[in-house]
């Protein structure tokens, strides 16, 4: 049984696809330097393991965000 490599990196279709967003959203983000990206010549790759990362920052930053409003809203109600 063989197993199939995992990519590297992911082309503009595939990134957005797994990120569940369209490819005008993840070319935007791209430009504005928010994604995690590599220009290897002409074409623009997303490498797996800092999507992977970006992601869990993402994840990170939202629920702390979420935790503080949370607590402010808690100071206001005293």
């Amino acid at each position: 049984m063989e197993c199939t490599p995992k990519p590297l990196a992911l082309r503009a279709r595939e990134a957005a696809k797994l990120l569940n967003i369209c490819q005008k959203t993840l070319w935007f983000w791209t430009k504005s330097g928010i994604v995690p990206h590599v220009r290897v010549g002409r074409a623009v790759l997303y490498p797996v393991d800092q999507l992977q990362e970006w992601l869990r920052e993402q994840a990170v930053r939202q629920q702390a965000a979420a935790a503080e409003q949370e607590g402010q809203g808690d100071d206001n109600s005293q």
